[in-house]
């Protein structure tokens, strides 16, 4: 491992410290990080609430800036991945297994407990949808898009090294060639170790479900016994994908997930309500978009024994705040040749519009079968689990069975692609941004977050370790993600002078162009002429 940087030896040194206070000491460790989750959330959530509107109106400036046209990587570069390909990574890095697990729970969550309107009624279910596309909508993937992008422009355009640090040499000089860049690299591995475990607790806890639903028998195991277990499969199986580099194992992945998420989506929407569900996604998309400001700044302040927005809203923006690191990294990997404009539109639209879809499909689902008396969701959540409630109304369906054993495979692919990409992100920021990491570095980082998200799974608190995790991880990266806007813009205007050679090079070229048709149309003229005195002489 001889490409490591001193960025490597501090994080893992570190990170195993955790790993071992979180065995030795679970209780000590679930009363330190909760006290901490309870400061940041109860005194600092408008910060993150004002922090991720900011990533969107600065990612949707940016579409239509000036600096739409620049391009991530040399004016010549073409993208090196198609669309298809790329949206495969984007939707599978960024928040496949999130979209598994939420699918089902949480709007049926909010349909039972709102954050404004009566419980169970018509306006309950409407408010259901809208904040589940809310949670994983525009924000979430404008948290990304910032970050990717600003990996992306300095890394393919300015020759920087693949790293965070590097992002902020505009706005901090050498600095972050010393230890102030060593601290940066080195938080932002922690917050990429924390999100992805968050993730990997939630896979695995899904899988456990899904496997104890489909087999009783195993619901007479200790649960955690269980997650574990399949913790360490799934850990064996992205460590094998890792082996094989981005252009095989994830990449091969990335599509056959996209595939058998659409299949699975499709038949639920045509063997399902499918009237009832079209008509969720349109009204839930407009009642969205019409209450977008109000929700984005949205607090409990005049209500605070709810803490609903801090149980959800805040939650989620710290969660992908802390999953940003990797994400982000991982899209500016495959967007190399892209502008800026193309970028941006394609990170915030197309996974936005199909999670609004996924979450109509199932969400759906779910409230019509709960409303109807089909199947009373809510309950079976109650006495199993959250995790279950994908199974639950998969089980109403013609082939329940072989659809949760697809669903299974489905959240089992997304764990094995998320770690996978988590292990060449964590490889390229300590490797100061090889782009292609040894995979030696990788091994580490896989066994690092699999115990990471088995030592948080397994405490008290469960899967609420999980989200207190990254919500303490998402804080000081946030301040890191906003440092990065200002360190962008200040190389971006440096730009100007370029953007207006560029402008008038394609005005010179337009010109040209136009003078090459005229000729050629005169040249057509008297080449007629031609012929026509020809023919009259013959």
């Amino acid at each position: 491992m001889k490409k490591v940087t001193s960025v490597f030896t501090i994080s893992v040194a570190i990170a195993v410290a955790f790993i071992i206070w979180g065995v030795v000491a679970p209780t000590n460790l679930d009363e330190v990080t909760t006290t901490i989750q309870s400061f940041i959330t109860n005194e600092l959530g408008w910060f993150y609430l004002l922090a991720s509107t900011g990533f969107l109106i600065f990612s949707i400036y940016l579409i239509f800036s000036p600096y739409g046209k620049i391009k991530l990587g040399k004016p010549d570069e073409k993208p090196e991945y198609n669309f298809l390909t790329w949206f495969a990574f984007l939707f599978t890095a960024g928040m496949g297994i999130g979209l598994v697990f939420w699918g089902v729970a949480e709007p049926i969550y909010h349909f039972f407990d709102p954050p404004t309107t009566e419980p169970e009624s018509n306006l309950a279910a409407g408010e259901a949808m809208r904040y589940s596309f809310f949670h994983w909508g525009l924000h979430p993937w404008a948290i990304y898009s910032v970050v990717a992008l600003a990996l992306a422009y300095f890394n393919f355009r300015k020759d920087s090294p693949g790293v965070m640090s590097a992002v902020l040499n505009p706005l901090l000089g050498d600095r972050t060639n010393g230890g102030l860049g060593t601290a940066i690299n080195v938080l932002v591995v922690f917050a990429t170790i924390f999100g992805v475990a968050t993730s990997l607790g939630f896979g695995a806890a899904q899988i456990t479900a899904g496997l104890s639903y489909l087999m009783p028998s195993l619901q007479t195991m200790n649960g955690t016994l269980l997650q574990l277990l399949v913790i360490l499969i799934v850990t064996v199986l992205f460590m094998i994908s890792a082996q094989t580099g981005l252009n095989k194992g994830i990449r091969i992945l990335s599509k056959f997930n996209v595939y058998l998420a659409i299949i699975l989506m499709l038949f639920v929407l045509f063997f399902g309500p499918t009237s009832y569900i079209m008509g969720v996604f349109t009204q839930g998309v407009g009642s969205y978009l019409q209450n977008l400001a109000g929700m984005s700044f949205s607090l409990d302040v005049y209500n605070p024994s709810t803490h609903w927005v801090e149980g959800w809203t805040i939650f989620y923006w710290a969660w992908w705040i802390s999953w940003a690191p990797f994400v982000g990294a991982f899209i500016a990997r495959v967007s190399k040749g892209r502008t800026i404009r193309e970028f941006v539109i394609g990170v915030l639209a197309v996974p936005a519009v199909f999670g609004a879809f996924w979450f109509s499909v199932f969400g759906g689902t779910a409230i019509h079968l709960q409303r109807e008396g089909t199947a009373d969701i809510m309950s079976m959540m109650n006495d199993l689990g959250m995790e279950v409630a994908l199974f639950a109304v998969l089980e109403q369906f013609p082939l329940g069975i072989i659809l949760s054993i697809i669903a299974v495979f489905l959240i089992a692919s997304f764990f094995v692609t998320s770690a996978d990409s988590a292990t060449v992100v964590l490889g390229m920021q300590t490797t100061n941004g090889e782009l292609d990491p040894p995979n030696s570095v990788k091994f580490v980082w896989g066994l690092i977050i699999s115990a990471t998200a088995a030592v948080l799974l397994s405490s008290e608190q469960g899967l609420g370790a999980l989200q207190t995790a990254s919500i303490i991880a998402a804080f000081p990266f946030t301040i890191i993600m906003i440092m990065m806007i200002f360190s962008l813009m200040k190389s971006l205007r440096a730009e100007k002078p370029t953007l207006a050679s560029e402008k008038e090079r394609i005005r010179q070229e337009r010109y040209e162009l136009k003078q090459e048709r005229q000729k050629f149309k005169q040249e057509k003229v008297e080449f007629k002429k031609e012929k026509n005195e020809f023919k009259k002489k013959d």
